[in-house]
């Protein structure tokens, strides 16, 4: 598949760095320094979704562009997309699917912090196949270039759109009014510009999406769905509560883009740019589908044990933390019998008493 028109006009690209920018500032207008403390508070939900999100879902992108046998550029884009962190578009999925937000916003923290690391070591380790064969391609074209992966280039990228989650932070610690309108406004603002993106690409290139290879259709829907699937499972197989389970899943599945879109325009460059802009473009149109599709899923089955979840939140605040939510016996499921205010805190974190056993 060849692009022969530029992918994206200069005014894109200034929305572009604008969406990024507002995004990343909503994210750090959620963030406090106690956000960071949670992440070495609860290891332990933190720990599944860091293997759910650094450990699957690189494997799962490379994975499936080895089976569908996708074209270098596009297999990049689907790399870099499964060892992306999280954002704050999947702290919004995480609230509205009934999940434990806390624990999303940690993930989260810590996997933007990691992913400093993290992202070149993955992507250096998944790649390799690929980079050989764009490099293979230039010298058979006549050329006597070597294509690596721009290391020095992400890691600055990274450290780019981190500035304006540090001056969320600052703006939360100054203002929680303010804070909270910028993380509001972000999370709307990016999926606003998202599908003004997509219509923009539509008009002036629909024969692209004629074009495109049913496989990266197939690639770009299939990476986000096997992270909510696996990511569910994981958190269960561990026997986490369910509130933390919805929270992995749409945390692991729901991947940061805005970081995508900056990494891929001031790291990569022609003869894989464009086609590494189109794959995360897809993947953002079917991400924001398929996780309202199961976040109604989620809302549906999460209802009971949301509900008693905040239940015994409540009567924490109102009657102490040493207070313990004594419900009939037979009436919670057997997911939660042993947990029933599924919560982290150690004022929430217990079991039920033996009397009612």
């Amino acid at each position: 598949m060849e692009f022969t028109t530029q992918l994206l006009y200069t005014s894109d690209q200034i929305l572009l760095a604008l969406m990024i920018f507002l995004i990343m500032f909503g994210m750090g207008s959620s963030l406090t320094i106690d956000d960071f403390k949670t992440v070495a508070r609860y290891p332990r939900g933190v720990l599944i979704g860091f293997l759910s999100q650094f450990g699957l879902m690189p494997f799962f992108a490379f994975s499936l562009a080895v089976i569908l046998e996708l074209d270098p550029g596009y297999a990049i884009a689907l790399i870099l997309v499964g060892c992306l962190p999280g954002g704050t578009t999947s702290n919004m999925f995480a609230y509205f699917s009934r999940g434990s937000v806390a624990l999303s916003i940690a993930m989260t923290t810590a996997s933007t912090v990691l992913a400093l690391v993290l992202m070149p070591l993955l992507l250096d380790f998944y790649t390799q196949d690929f980079t050989r064969q764009i490099t293979e391609s230039m010298q058979a074209a006549g050329g006597d270039a070597e294509f690596v992966i721009p290391t020095s280039n992400i890691v600055s990228s990274l450290i780019l759109v981190l500035v304006p989650v540090a001056l969320g932070m600052f703006l939360r610690a100054k203002s929680r009014e303010w804070a909270k309108t910028a993380e509001d406004t972000a999370g709307f603002m990016g999926i606003i510009v998202i599908i003004f993106l997509i219509a923009t690409a539509v008009i002036r290139h629909a024969g692209l999406l004629v074009q495109t290879p049913g496989v990266i259709y197939i690639a770009s829907i299939s990476v986000g769905l096997l992270g909510f699937l696996f990511g569910y499972w994981m958190a269960r197989a561990f026997k986490l509560s369910p509130i933390f389970q919805r929270a992995i899943s749409v945390e692991t599945g729901i991947q940061n883009t805005p970081v995508a879109f900056a990494i891929i325009l001031l790291s990569f460059s022609e003869p894989i740019q464009s086609q590494m802009l189109w794959f995360a473009i897809l993947y953002s149109t079917f991400i924001v589908t398929t996780s309202s599709f199961v976040t109604l899923y989620y809302r549906k089955i999460g209802k009971f044990d949301w509900e008693v979840y905040k239940n015994t939140s409540i009567h924490n605040r109102l009657f102490g933390d040493e207070y313990v939510s004594n419900y009939p016996t037979g009436f919670l499921t057997k997911r939660i019998e042993e947990d029933p205010s599924q919560g982290f805190t150690p004022a929430q974190k217990r079991k039920i008493p033996k009397e009612e056993n």
